[in-house]
């Protein structure tokens, strides 16, 4: 069904003059001059074919047909800012559902995740593993993804886009393949899916493998990985990226500020 157009700016005007029945209140309240509230109001009589003010030796007054529709018009207005406050809800919520890659989400994200909830106790959190989910089915917030670059979404790097060629102390010279293209001659003994995948199997001590930097910067600190080359530039990194009208919410900003600490 079509819906009517509603003046509501007019509209707006009509319920400041109702409530004070006075041009002159009114434009103070809207902080516009009493013509510009004489002028929405004539324009808004045009608009409904009637008449909604008489002016009387007692001032303005409310005819019937004005009458009539104020209390509507009220509910009407009350409705908005129900819906409004609706809207903002997602904002000023402390829910968040982010997207990001298995592994990431336990080397990275969930230590600085633990710092952000001592600081933000109420926050609360659901984790999608699907780092490629679709915003709108999946009611994402943001997302972690190992890519090039933001593409149409905006987005920060989490780190620069470098990666490691990592093994435990013993392990064999075998390479685990997942992505990145292997140095020249070198034949992989292990073909995995993913990165998850690929550190799993080098924490494992099955090989050697081409890893993010930032993903394997504990296993590093720790020994139980070791560098055996790099960190060299990468066509990846991991971004924090998220569609505008997401990334303008409050909660994903103090998320985002948090997060990129140091990068």
């Amino acid at each position: 069904m079509k819906r009517t157009h509603l003046p509501l700016n007019a509209l707006r005007v009509y319920d400041a003059a109702a409530r004070h029945l006075s041009f002159t209140r009114a434009a103070d309240e809207l902080a516009v001059t009493p013509a510009a509230v004489g002028q929405q109001i004539r324009a808004l009589e045009d608009h409904l074919g009637t008449v909604l003010f008489r002016r009387t030796s007692k001032g303005l007054e409310l005819t019937e047909e004005g009458l009539a529709g104020l209390e509507p018009l009220r509910e009407g207005f009350l409705k908005f800012e129900e819906s409004v406050q609706a809207m903002q809800a997602g904002q000023a919520s402390d829910r968040f559902t982010i997207a990001a890659p298995r592994e990431f989400f336990a080397q990275w994200l969930a230590p600085r995740l633990a710092q952000f909830a001592r600081e933000y106790p109420d926050a609360r959190f659901t984790f999608v593993a699907d780092e490629g989910a679709d915003f709108t089915e999946a009611n994402l917030d943001c997302a972690i993804r190992l890519v090039d670059g933001p593409g149409e979404l905006e987005g920060i790097e989490l780190a620069p886009a470098e990666r490691v060629t990592v093994a435990t102390e013993d392990a064999p010279d075998n390479w685990i393949h997942w992505g990145p293209a292997l140095p020249d001659g070198a034949e992989p003994h292990y073909s995995v899916n993913n990165a998850g995948q690929a550190l799993s199997s080098a924490l494992a001590g099955l090989g050697r493998t081409m890893l993010p930097q930032l993903l394997v910067e504990e296993a590093l600190a720790d020994g139980r990985l070791k560098a055996l080359a790099g960190p060299e530039p990468a066509t990846r990194a991991y971004w924090l990226v998220a569609p505008l009208p997401q990334w303008r919410q409050r909660k994903v900003k103090a998320l985002v500020d948090f997060l990129s600490k140091g990068v």
